[in-house]
């Protein structure tokens, strides 16, 4: 496909993708929502063991149980994160004021909604979430959340210039660094997933260390660099002979996948570009090598697990797209292989509707629209690979659909 032809394709997917977003009034479900259902009391009886069968089976099941199970569509703070850095890199594209409206209210809304009781700003689920090291109630603010919607505020203000957007991501360093938690080892430290949070997860801490470091950049802060420097220092000394990581430490996080090892090569870009910190450029070599060659195919099918390819998942495209672009100087196939990848995925994955299903299997796909799972990081992703493309801007749509 010629790169006018496979960027048109792009676009058509991300319009068709806006309108049913925006149509959806910004809701849908989420993978992990299976607790929000009123049933779960009456199965589960609050064991936790009982939890993760529900939750798990409820996100596994190739159909959507959640309308059956009294589970309803909801706003996820993480997807309005990754709509606003979609929207902005559309209006620095294409200069187009609509894009820049959406991704104003985008920030709006999570100004509006971040969780309460914590020092700075953060955000959490908007449903309980039980897992094998502990459990996540509603609202409870999490790293990973709060640092990937603190990076979109560093865009905006990046982009727009606004303090406003610079003054939250100081308020979301300052929920790291004074309520998150850590641990110390010797030289190095690990930021904790969420408050009271004890296992260890190596994408969680490069996340919470690349946002310290970035903001660092803006606003220089030697507590926040220091701590960014010994998270990341953790979690190098963790990687394995072949560049990978393992999800987390212990045996109960023992395996390597494909979007959460683009997290951990991504945060640790941002933290060596950031902090000027050249140490670990070898270690993001090895890792962003290990990336490439592993987890997607030659027509662009992204693999999920090292060792297997099923389940063939949209967050493994979108992710995909976006560390293949973001670090495409480091391997010479990276953008042919995120022009694969999206034409894959917009081909087996999206719906005539315009959402992203969120798994195939072998002999069915799982049609169920994920909001950030699926639509959310889809949209940032595509509308990365349109920003960085050679071709003209896109034109209005014939649809002209409110904000809100």
């Amino acid at each position: 496909m010629n790169p006018t032809s496979q960027n048109n394709e792009i676009q058509r997917a991300l319009l068709k993708l806006e309108e049913w977003v925006i149509r959806s009034d910004w809701k849908a479900y989420d993978t992990f929502d299976g607790l929000s259902s009123p049933l779960v009391p009456f199965f589960t009886w609050n064991i936790p063991l009982l939890k993760i069968f529900w939750q798990q089976g409820v996100r596994r099941f190739p159909l959507n149980l959640r309308p059956l199970l009294g589970i309803k569509p909801g706003m996820s703070s993480k997807a309005m994160g990754f709509f606003a850095q979609g929207y902005l890199r559309l209006y620095q594209k294409h200069g187009n004021q609509r894009f820049l409206e959406r991704a104003k209210f985008c920030l709006q809304w999570l100004m509006d909604n971040p969780s309460p009781g914590f020092k700075g700003y953060s955000w959490g689920n908007h449903f309980d979430y039980q897992h094998r090291a502990g459990s996540i109630p509603k609202g409870l603010p999490t790293i990973v959340w709060t640092g990937l919607i603190g990076h979109a505020f560093v865009d905006a203000y990046e982009l727009l210039g606004e303090k406003r957007y610079l003054e939250v991501a100081q308020r979301v360093c300052d929920f790291v660094v004074h309520e998150i938690g850590h641990s110390v080892f010797e030289d190095a430290i690990y930021l904790h997933y969420y408050p009271g949070a004890t296992h260890r997860v190596h994408n969680s801490n490069m996340i919470g260390a690349s946002i310290l470091a970035r903001v660092h950049q803006h606003v220089p802060d030697q507590i926040n660099l220091q701590m960014a420097k010994r998270a990341v220092r953790f979690t190098m000394q963790c990687q394995l002979p072949n560049g990978s990581w393992y999800y987390g430490v212990g045996p109960k996080f023992k395996w390597v996948d494909s979007f959460h090892t683009g997290y951990v090569l991504e945060a640790l870009d941002i933290f060596n570009r950031c902090a000027g910190d050249h140490e670990y450029a070898g270690n993001l070599e090895r890792g962003y090598r290990f990336y490439v060659e592993t987890f997607f195919e030659a027509d662009g099918t992204p693999r999920y697990y090292d060792s297997k390819r099923s389940p063939l998942d949209i967050q493994c495209a979108s992710q995909g797209i976006q560390t293949l672009l973001n670090l495409r100087r480091l391997h010479s196939t990276s953008e042919a292989m995120a022009g694969k990848v999206a034409h894959w995925t917009i081909e087996n994955m999206q719906d005539r509707a315009g959402f992203f299903y969120y798994r195939k299997y072998p002999l069915i796909t799982n049609k169920t629209p994920t909001m950030h799972w699926g639509q959310a990081t889809m949209f940032a992703a595509l509308a990365l690979f349109d920003q960085l493309s050679k071709t003209p801007s896109m034109q209005e749509p014939a649809l002209a659909i409110p904000v809100a």
